[in-house]
């Protein structure tokens, strides 16, 4: 690393790879050295820092990315790590001013990025399997570090679920909402269609229908033409036509006969009146000539047979009455020439043509009915194609079977998606089942190796019991002695459950945890375990204390000095 906290300018190394304990101590030159006794502020936990920006682009402790720069030189901030996972080998390259993440897998190296990527920082974190917060309970204990146990429920259990694996089931489930997510949208899309399939359809429909009722009405007004024609063909096909045109010759007679007798009935009808007319004039001259015979006047009643005159009057009577009597004589003799011409005819003759031309081209008529007739049969429905092909190419058939598939898809998805987020669910109580009590049993050994006689254990709801005799206790009730050993003893724990669920972790990190509020017989008893674990587990575990009469109890000693302002890392471990 380089100008990272109090690094400078020149890089300073630390070899991790070390299968044994080792106590970081602090030297600062610059307020007296060993000989005042001055160990703060060297930058030993500026290794655990670097180690913590170089994996997850964040210290360990609360310090903001930019501060993490050496104040001195304010630039070209640089801090690398290599390590091998699975028998292969990566190196992560972070720094600022300018900003850098470079991470290579073997021999395959990303590029450059301006800034931190998100992209490769998920690759980072999820190649390690670890979240930054697993790794500070983890691999980086740290007194800066909120204790598990004094984190609110929801937090505690985000933890147990991340080392518990149920975690995966969450990030599994997210991806499961992803893929739900665009499976009901690919279900919405295809709903669009099949609606805009439909509506098309339905439009088309409707032409289909409209144009039906076209042709049903042109069909019916066809069928009543034929109807019509058929029936005049058979009324001509009755027709005898020989006979019809003799029936119009006889016609023609009986219509001139039948004139001469309308004739006569008027000439006799003229007749019977000027025969009354007549009649009557007889009787008035038979009348008045009687009366001139008597000799009588017949206004006064005198006798007139004296007078010269009554002779001429009975003279002009009687020559009136015979005129009027020869008149009467010649109309009765010309009635009865009239009557004697009088007949009764015939009943009219029947033809089936009004005219007898019409009866003359009575077979062209019959053949133009015939062809007018066949003409109509086999008229082509001028609707039946057009309806065809827009059932055929306009209406499209809807397929159902891709929306079929994406429900059942999402139905599943769903279902897959209740079995990975209830907290009911049957797969998170297999795994909790299987590992808590893994972990309890790991907790209680290493609660007996650090001498706490508190009895600590997990429930089945993931919440924790802390009892001493029987009686309930919270973490605050823990002395701080106390409280640093069950710090220590659930880290050892998470580990082992860690270790047993995924891959060994071969670095560990005690930061100053026992140096405060531990008794001596906590410190023997976490130094007994630390280097329990170091010698049989093949640990590297490194110690950073203010404490220098640890000094004599362990082997290997990293010294960090602090000399004019910036830290520096001895190269050799030194063995003590």
């Amino acid at each position: 690393m380089k100008n990272f906290m109090s690094v400078g300018n020149q890089t300073q190394a630390v070899d991790f790879d070390r299968r044994d304990l080792t106590l970081v101590l602090g030297e600062n030159l610059d307020q007296g050295g060993d000989d005042s006794g001055a160990r703060n502020g060297t930058g030993k936990t500026t290794i655990i820092n670097a180690l913590s920006y170089a994996l997850y682009g964040q210290a360990l402790t609360n310090i903001k990315r930019d501060n993490l720069i050496n104040k001195t030189n304010g630039k070209n901030m640089l801090v690398c790590v290599d390590f091998d996972l699975n028998g292969v080998h990566y190196r992560i390259e972070r720094g600022r001013k300018p900003n850098l993440l470079k991470y290579q897998i073997g021999d395959v190296e990303s590029e450059e990025q301006q800034g931190d990527s998100r992209e490769t920082q998920h690759a980072i974190e999820k190649q390690l399997n670890m979240s930054h917060e697993m790794f500070k309970h983890l691999v980086a204990l740290n007194t800066y570090t909120q204790p598990f146990l004094s984190l609110s429920a929801n937090d505690q259990r985000d933890i147990i679920e991340q080392m518990l694996g149920i975690t995966l089931l969450s990030e599994k489930a997210e991806k499961l909402k992803e893929e739900n997510k665009q499976t009901k949208d690919l279900i919405t899309e295809e709903e669009y269609r099949i609606k805009a399939i439909q509506e098309a359809n339905e439009k088309i429909q409707e032409q289909i229908e409209a144009m039906e009722r076209r042709q049903r009405l042109w069909s019916t007004k066809r069928n009543e033409e034929v109807e019509k024609l058929e029936q005049a063909i058979n009324d001509l096909s009755h027709v005898n036509i020989e006979e019809e045109i003799k029936n119009h010759t006889e016609l023609t007679k009986w219509n001139t006969a039948n004139s001469i007798q309308d004739q006569l009935q008027k000439d006799i009808a003229q007749l019977d009146t000027q025969f009354g007319r007549a009649e009557r004039d007889v009787n008035n001259a038979k009348k008045a000539l009687e009366g001139w015979q008597d000799g009588v006047c017949h206004s006064c009643n005198q006798n007139i047979t004296h007078l010269d005159s009554h002779k001429q009057h009975i003279a002009d009577a009687e020559k009136e009455y015979n005129d009027a009597s020869t008149l009467l004589r010649e109309l009765q003799a010309t009635k009865k020439e009239l009557v004697d011409k009088q007949e009764t005819l015939p009943p009219t003759p029947t033809v089936f043509y009004d005219d007898v031309n019409e009866a003359h081209g009575h077979k062209s008529s019959l053949a133009t009915l015939e062809s007018q007739l066949q003409h109509k049969v086999n008229e082509s429905d001028p609707y039946a194609e057009q309806i065809d092909e827009m059932r055929n190419a306009a209406v499209q058939e809807v397929n159902w079977d891709t929306i079929n598939q994406l429900n059942r898809i999402r139905e599943h998805q769903e279902f897959l998606l209740k079995l990975l987020t209830n907290k009911d669910s049957f797969i998170r109580k297999r795994i909790i089942d299987q590992n808590l009590s893994f972990l309890n049993n790991r907790l209680t050994y290493y609660l007996g190796c650090m001498g706490l006689p508190h009895t600590v254990r997990f429930m089945n709801d993931l919440g924790v019991e802390i009892q001493e005799l029987g009686r309930d206790l919270d973490f605050d009730n823990l002395s701080r002695g106390e409280r640093n050993r069950l710090i220590l003893s659930l880290s050892w724990a998470f580990r082992d459950v860690w270790e047993s669920l995924y891959h060994p972790i071969n670095l560990l990190f005690i930061d100053e945890v026992i140096d405060s509020g531990m008794d001596a017989s906590g410190v023997d008893s976490a130094l007994g375990s630390l280097k329990k674990m170091s010698r049989d587990r093949n640990k590297s575990v490194w110690l950073v204390s203010h404490k220098d009469e640890l000094a004599g109890r362990v082997n290997n000693i990293l010294k960090v000095v602090k000399e004019n302002g910036y830290t520096s890392y001895d190269t050799d471990i030194e063995v003590v």
